[in-house]
């Protein structure tokens, strides 16, 4: 069962905190996280993305990068920009996006139950993704990121929490720049964090990595390779858990830098053995399962997969992140394992497909591919069944803002 606790978070004064909730860091690059903290020494991407104020020509993995955001860290603590909670408290954290809303619960999970498998994972972790995030997170002694786990509906849960808001003010809550408003609830209340604890460990098998694979991963090696240096702060690790029925999940696309030695012509005949393949007008999102968009040289394909070319019966096999890598990264453009090939990248939903025209476009990418959305069931199953799907594979919005609260570790 379900292992939480309520934790001591590093947490913005009040009147602080819109101004350092910041997106998190691996939505951002570096050049995009200077612009989106100019004028704005409060924003926790000091911390995350600490680059920004370093150089230009900064190796981001370097020792230099890790010590500026500790040194950036102990800054806005020193200046009461930030402050830690006097007791380990509960928080629930509601965004609303375009009219729809989605509430979690913010604590900290455990290290053992993500060993374990307790908390379930659909995804490998690349290792350069991991030994950032391991760095970072040992020099600062401080987990900024938040894992975001999902779990099946509990009835008394969902009841729970709602009536923490509803006879409650909020903590924080404040609309962001991009239009997703923020509310964050502390409970504070001794019996409540009991019933919360308790209702989890009697009422929550496993709970499921949504996003933040690696996140996860690094806080599990971060405690390996701390030891007893952190006592027992690094058994947990700072999560925010949500109801599947209120996630809804985005497609996650593919960018290829070549078409591995292959003509336009010669890689679109070699597509129509496992494809149907039909030039459209414009820019194509796919509606169903098996069903691709497909932006090369300044045109849009419509792609179907042909019957016979992945197994219904495979929760793994009948994604169309499967029939993507197997039937075309692997196959034609010999991406053998995306996890570490750098002539693959992936673009988040949200981010449209003018994004995916736009890279191409430049040059610098030969094509990109759009993909139909996973489902949380199909995320379940997989995870259930111990199964893995392709590296990023699910996009979540609204994401969750880094620096509301923080775990010291």
């Amino acid at each position: 069962m379900a292992s939480i606790t309520p934790f001591r978070a590093l947490r913005p004064v009040q009147q602080s905190a819109a101004q350092v909730a910041s997106r998190p860091y691996d939505v951002l690059n570096s050049t995009e996280a200077r612009l989106e903290a100019e004028g704005n020494p409060h924003s926790f991407l000091h911390i995350t993305k600490s680059e920004i104020d370093l150089p230009e020509d900064i190796d981001t993995h370097s020792a230099q990068v890790y010590e500026k955001a500790k040194e950036n860290l102990q800054e806005f603590i020193r200046k009461g920009v930030l402050v830690q909670e006097e007791k380990p408290l509960y928080y629930i954290y509601r965004l609303i996006m375009n009219g729809r809303s989605q509430t979690g619960l913010v604590c900290v999970s455990s290290v053992d139950d993500y060993e374990k498998d307790v908390i379930k994972k659909h995804e490998f972790t690349r290792p350069d993704k991991e030994a950032d995030r391991i760095h970072h997170m040992k020099t600062i002694r401080a987990q900024t990121g938040n894992v975001f786990l999902a779990y099946k509906n509990v009835e008394d849960i969902d009841r729970l929490i709602e009536g923490w808001k509803n006879a409650h003010a909020p903590l924080y809550d404040f609309t962001a720049e991009d239009g997703i408003q923020h509310t964050i609830w502390a409970v504070d209340d001794d019996a409540s964090i009991k019933t919360i604890t308790q209702s989890f460990a009697d009422k929550v098998p496993f709970t499921y990595i949504a996003d933040g694979h690696h996140r996860a991963a690094s806080a599990a090696k971060v405690r390996k390779e701390l030891g007893g240096a952190a006592g027992n702060s690094a058994d947990y690790f700072l999560t925010t858990l949500f109801p599947s029925a209120e996630l809804r999940i985005l497609d996650y696309n593919r960018l290829a830098r070549d078409l591995n030695g292959a003509s336009t012509e010669e890689f679109l005949d070699k597509l129509q053995k496992d494809f149907l393949i039909g030039k459209v007008d414009k820019a194509f999102s796919p509606a169903r399962l098996h069903e691709f968009g497909m932006y090369l040289d300044g045109s849009w394909y419509q792609l179907v997969a042909k019957e016979g070319t992945y197994t219904d019966s495979d929760p793994i096999g009948v994604l169309d992140v499967t029939i993507l890598q197997k039937n075309v990264l692997d196959k034609l453009l010999a991406i053998k394992d995306p996890r570490t090939d750098k002539r693959i990248d992936f673009v988040g939903g949200i981010r449209g497909l003018a994004e995916l025209e736009k890279r191409v476009d430049s040059g610098d990418w030969k094509v990109a591919f759009s993909l139909y959305p996973v489902s949380i069931e199909q995320l379940f199953a997989i995870a259930d069944s111990g199964n893995v799907m392709p590296p990023k594979s699910t996009w979540f919005e609204p994401k969750l803002r880094d620096g509301l609260l923080t775990n010291l570790i």
